[in-house]
């Protein structure tokens, strides 16, 4: 069991334990003396090693993508830890658990599960609950659904993050039916139930996070609507117009052109959908680096997928006074943090 993550590794510390392999590069010193340049990872985050010594020794030992032991020690490089590795070595499997070295959803799999099986038993189109019922039923599309991150790195890049994504999606999904007229409720939560499928088979997460060839060759959202249309035409009178306008909620998703959408949003549901799964993903990796973000001071170090820096500091609300809440009911969003964070610089 490990027991030693890196968030716990401060310079200086002795190492001995065990981490992902995510890197594992060649290079040449100065001296022309050969080393090692690898990321080890593990649930809580990544650093950087280097193996100085008998480098191309240990370098046959392993390759990317095993779990290996690693012994060191821990140095700043840069203002960032570093392991100088004195000795590495492959685990064999049944020595690990692989939950150790993957980052995961704060939730419990089984249950986001049950809860998306709830959502799609209330729909009561029944020709979109048949069909996300029998999609799910898959037992393939099923496991693969409630593992699968969300994406490689920008949001919800962890396992289950897909399944946490989709069940964030639907609850806004049903305040936002529910506010404006007209929009088709079952439409729009089927939309943001599929909108992603696409990516349990565009994405490799077995070992590290990437992409498998069918992913990089054709995409998620290719690959999506060519997997609901082929679970389409396994039932018999779904309507020809509902497939179209499912389909083009999943071809339209990421709402520009220049993002990989074959197509625009041309409906009211793809629309919302678009808009929506954007701001799901850009919220939750807002969340993701203010967490992360190990710096003294108010501000993240400089976003690059955001081209901003991010304000991490709160607002606290004070609390009105027996003057300011004569009727006696409490005020929305008394004594509740306001977190600061805006799409603009």
């Amino acid at each position: 069991m490990k027991e030693v993550f890196v968030e716990d590794i401060k310079e200086r510390d002795r190492i001995d334990t065990a981490f992902l392999v995510t890197k594992k590069e060649k290079g040449v010193g100065k001296s022309g003396k050969p080393y090692l340049s690898l990321r080890l990872r593990d649930r809580t985050g990544e650093l950087e090693a280097r193996v100085w010594d008998n480098a191309e020794a240990l370098g046959r030992n392993f390759e990317k993508d095993d779990v290996v032991s690693v012994k060191g020690i821990a140095i700043s490089y840069q203002g960032r830890i570093q392991i100088n590795v004195s000795e590495i070595r492959p685990l064999p499997e049944g020595e690990y658990s692989l939950s150790d070295f993957l980052p995961s959803s704060g939730r419990d799999a089984a249950q986001m599960m049950a809860e998306l099986d709830g959502v799609i038993a209330g729909l009561r189109d029944g020709h979109l609950r048949a069909l996300l019922t029998g999609i799910f039923a898959d037992r393939e599309v099923r496991e693969r659904f409630k593992i699968a991150p969300a994406a490689k790195s920008m949001h919800h890049p962890y396992l289950g993050g897909l399944l946490e994504h989709v069940l964030s999606l639907c609850r806004l999904g049903d305040f936002v039916a529910a506010h404006y007229k007209g929009v088709n409720r079952d439409l729009l939560v089927a939309g943001l139930i599929l909108h992603d499928i696409g990516k349990i088979f565009e994405l490799r997460y077995s070992r590290t996070f990437g992409y498998t060839d069918e992913g990089r060759l054709i995409g998620h959202i290719t690959m999506g609507a060519d997997l609901v249309d082929a679970k389409i035409r396994e039932l018999q009178g779904f309507p020809q117009e509902l497939r179209m306008l499912l389909k083009h909620i999943i071809l339209s998703h990421h709402g520009q052109l220049e993002y990989g959408s074959p197509k625009r949003p041309k409906t009211l549901e793809a629309l919302i959908i678009s808009y929506l799964d954007d701001l799901d993903a850009k919220v939750n990796a807002v969340q993701s680096l203010v967490e992360k973000d190990g710096g003294e001071g108010k501000w993240t170090e400089y976003q690059r997928h955001f081209e901003r820096y991010i304000y991490k500091g709160r607002y606290q609300m004070e609390e009105a006074g027996e003057e300011d809440d004569a009727d006696g009911e409490e005020e929305w969003g008394k004594g509740k943090e306001l977190e600061l964070f805006s799409n603009k610089a």
